[in-house]
């Protein structure tokens, strides 16, 4: 469900203040993709305490994420975040 749909930057690890994409999540842990060093088949295992949930996406990014979700469309919808983020801070 495309509503459903969640970010997730990294709060510490090696891959901090990286975007993801929650693919799943249970109570303790969260399977994080991005479609490069973390596809769809081989998600990244992530303890929730180490994320920060990004609820409010662009409608951009949302589009992106309608299509039919595959690691490529993953890397550009956050491709896609991140862009307009940046442009968000310098203002």
């Amino acid at each position: 469900d495309i509503s459903e749909m969640e970010f997730a930057k990294s709060k510490s690890g090696h891959d901090k203040n990286q975007i993801y994409l929650i693919k799943e999540k249970d109570e303790k842990f969260v399977y994080l993709v991005n479609g490069t060093s973390h596809t769809l088949d081989m998600p990244k295992k992530k303890n929730v305490k180490h994320i920060q949930i990004i609820k409010n996406l662009p409608i951009e990014v949302t589009e992106i994420l309608k299509e039919t979700l595959s690691d490529l469309t993953i890397k550009r919808a956050i491709k896609q975040y991140c862009r307009m983020n940046a442009g968000r801070q310098e203002s």
